[in-house]
């Protein structure tokens, strides 16, 4: 990476033939704006507006509501609905299709607002206040790499460290298991900690304070950005169980009456305006009494863990503003805290305890089964995500979900602080403001003008609005005047107080969305649909949604989600149809070979000559990819050969009657597809088939977040049948995968076009 500009000479050095001759001469250092501020962005995870205590909340999170106490809270912010673009949003200042970030990092489509990178000519607050002499550290989820870049060997242009961050600390990817995250140090990949009771969001805010306090010991006099962006509340929704136990009960009463508790809460709290409606219930969610005494039972667990999830987070942002108050420089610090989008509905009718097998098509578990296991929810063996009925809850009073351009995806709590400079504390704001207009607010605050030219590359110009005005003022107004959306076809534009908005149903035709009106000034819950009313007024913020769409790379319009799995990677880690990979190999999921819906063959070279097979003196794991929610592993137990396919909990095995041969040799699983996500697998010792299975279905979407390791099982173990890491104890030379491109263009059946 190259340096990033260097602080100007304080005149030239002056070089005699002796030293007694010479006059030498040093940098003058990179120093702030006078006043300015260390800045601390708290990134929440689809955490709906009406969670926290202080947006009407019943959740414990004294924490988050002493920061508002101290502060501003915003009822009118807004994000762009998903995770990946309104962290680029958030960080750049810009447009997340402007930047390049269309939807989440792991699908580039090759069009220009969908390539899943921040454009280099988009700088990050980091980058821009590296030259005024700012240190930066990011802390928990990133999601702003390409997939075709996220490897151990790089490239690492989109990774932390590269786009103007000191340190890095944290998950790559979307999501992680919070007992064994795949986590990375800085620009590689580290096995996580082992310690009894280990849960990532206490390590993420083990690692904020103690780079707080590094800073803090040895740059005294300058700032420090930090990013922390805790995986709470995405799924998996997991959490110690002392927390959980502390919401025992509470949610009995149902999603219906929680939500009319947070309705009547927001209004005595001024976080919604007095004549403000509950909007109607979402489609799909039944009525809390319609629901059996087990889909009651299960679903108000579910809702327990999730409340439990935030509290415990809140817990940690504690600990973090405890060390700046212990430290003396919170008062001094602008925090900005947010959620990236509205609540998730993806938990669907009753949740799930593997919520890769909801995203990979797989059929729910019955309330019954579900039931049977109520309190491993939130536990090691889950990976939960809550119903939809919470999340229309968690929304409240707001229409629909994350990933929509309703309320319930957009509209998000924002809190802004700055005890020494910031008046009116503890008020609120209503006026319009977006995601993109925090850091243009932040940088206005500390007097730092954006820079042309970053590392040689133009900027783009910032396309937020700096929110100052109404930070001084609760009366004046807000400076937004438009702004527009787009989310996987969904779309919506707001102009001064109207807002047209079309519901995009996954997979139907965009011609006949239906574009809906709302005067949101007076129709805070988007309750009253005016476009019959005002037929003139929706179709002039449509042309204006296109001209918008087109001005900022939002177009093509694209609905796929399947299909983008299958996008293929770009070369050179999409061109192979044979990998090869080495002891000690830790290889990113995305990076891995895309065994989906094709035939492969895995053989690997090994050696076990001084080992007694048949004791099991050669047991451990030759090749693994995934966890214990799914993907495969390949091992040795009791001295035969097992290949176990794990389908999001649903385990295919093949093992060899017999022993491995002792010695060297090959062993190999191979997969014949035999139609659209089915086949038939193998394992076979040196080049005899020693073990059959049939696999019925296989995961199409994601095999898993979980990486490949050679060797030894690096996170949770994908069998059952051992605990990680059982590591194989013989000798293995290399791993070779050889891939059989006979996926079809087109197989028919649901609507999903492959490559």
């Amino acid at each position: 990476m190259a340096d990033p500009p260097g602080p100007e000479m304080s005149g030239d050095a002056v070089i005699g033939r002796y030293v007694h001759e010479s006059v030498p001469r040093w940098p003058t250092p990179a120093r702030p704006p006078p006043g300015a501020p260390n800045i601390v962005y708290i990134v929440l995870d689809d955490v709906g507006y009406a969670d926290v205590g202080c947006y009407g909340g019943e959740i414990a999170t004294p924490h988050l509501d002493g920061l508002a106490r101290r502060g501003l809270r915003f009822t009118n912010f807004h994000t762009t609905a998903l995770c990946s673009p309104t962290r680029a949003a958030l960080l750049t200042g810009r447009n997340h299709h402007s930047v390049g970030m269309g939807v989440v990092s792991n699908w580039d489509t090759g069009f220009p607002g969908y390539r899943c990178r921040m454009a280099q000519s988009a700088g990050t607050l980091a980058e821009m206040l590296h030259p005024h002499g700012y240190n930066s550290y990011a802390v928990g989820k990133w999601h702003l790499v390409p997939h075709d870049e996220m490897t151990a060997a790089g490239p690492f242009g989109h990774w932390p460290l590269q786009r103007g961050f000191d340190r890095f600390y944290g998950f790559l990817d979307g999501s992680t298991d919070h007992w064994v995250p795949d986590l990375v140090e800085d620009n590689h990949w580290i096995d996580p900690p082992s310690r009894p009771g280990y849960h990532l969001s206490e390590d993420l805010a083990e690692h904020a304070t103690t780079w707080v306090r590094d800073h803090r010991s040895v740059l005294p006099g300058t700032p420090f950005f930090l990013y922390l962006c805790f995986g709470t509340a995405h799924y998996p929704l997991q959490v110690p169980a002392s927390y959980i136990a502390r919401y025992r009960g509470r949610y009995d009463a149902g999603w219906d009456a929680i939500r009319e508790e947070r309705f009547a809460r927001q209004k005595q709290l001024g976080i919604i305006p007095a004549e403000a409606e509950l909007a109607p219930r979402n489609p799909g969610v039944r009525p809390w009494d319609d629901l059996t005494p087990a889909e009651r039972r299960v679903a108000a667990r579910f809702m327990e863990v999730y409340a439990a999830f935030i509290t415990h987070a809140d817990e940690q942002i504690g600990s973090v503003l405890a060390e700046l108050e212990r430290s003396g420089v919170a008062a001094d610090t602008l925090f900005a805290l947010l959620s990236d989008n509205g609540a998730s509905g993806e938990g669907a009718a009753l949740g799930s305890l593997n919520y890769m097998a909801h995203a990979n098509g797989l059929p729910p578990e019955a309330a019954e089964e579900l039931d049977e296991r109520i309190d491993e929810i939130g536990g090691p063996a889950t990976s939960p995500m809550y119903p939809a009925g919470w999340a229309m809850a968690s929304n409240t009073p707001l229409k629909r979900y994350k990933t929509t351009t309703h309320g319930g995806g957009i509209r998000d709590p924002l809190i802004l602080s700055w005890p020494a400079r910031l008046g009116d504390q503890g008020s609120v704001r209503d006026q319009y403001h977006h995601v993109t207009d925090v850091t243009p607010t932040v940088l206005e605050l500390i007097g730092i003008v954006p820079p042309e030219e970053i590392k040689g590359v133009p900027q783009q110009a910032l396309e937020g609005v700096s929110m100052c005005r109404v930070l001084a003022d609760r009366s004046a107004a807000g400076a937004k005047r438009v702004q527009y959306y787009e989310m996987l076809g969904s779309r919506a534009i707001w102009r001064d107080g109207w807002k047209a908005v079309a519901f995009h149903p996954i997979g139907s035709d965009f011609e006949d969305d239906r574009w809906e009106l709302y005067h949101t000034d007076t129709d805070f819950s988007e309750c009253h649909d005016l476009a019959a009313e005002h037929p003139g007024k929706l179709t002039e913020l449509v042309e204006l949604w296109w001209s918008e769409a087109s001005r900022h790379q939002a177009l093509p319009l694209d609905d796929r989600i399947m299909e983008r799995f299958q996008v293929p990677i770009p070369p050179p880690l999409g061109s192979p149809r044979r990998f090869t990979y080495f002891p000690g190999s830790y290889i990113p999921s995305h990076a891995a070979p895309n065994i989906k819906d094709v035939t492969y063959s895995l053989c690997v070279w090994l050696d076990c000559a001084d080992l007694d097979v048949a004791a099991g003196e050669a047991d451990g794991v030759l090749v693994s990819c995934g966890d214990r929610f799914c993907g495969y592993t390949l091992f040795v137990k009791d001295g035969r050969l097992v290949h176990d396919y794990n389908c999001a909990g649903t385990h295919h095995v093949a093992r060899s009657e017999g022993h491995i041969l002792r010695g060297a040799g090959t062993v190999r699983y191979q997969f014949i597809r035999t139609g659209m996500f089915s086949g038939n697998g193998a394992v076979l010792i040196g080049d005899e088939v020693a073990g059959t299975v049939v696999l019925p279905r296989t995961l199409a979407m994601n095999l898993s977040i979980v990486g490949l390791t050679v060797g030894r099982s690096r996170l949770s173990a994908v069998s059952p049948e051992y605990e990680s890491p059982f590591a194989f104890p013989g000798t293995i030379d290399r791993v070779v995968f050889e891939l059989v491109d006979d996926r079809p263009v087109d197989d028919g059946g649901d609507g999903i076009v492959l490559d």
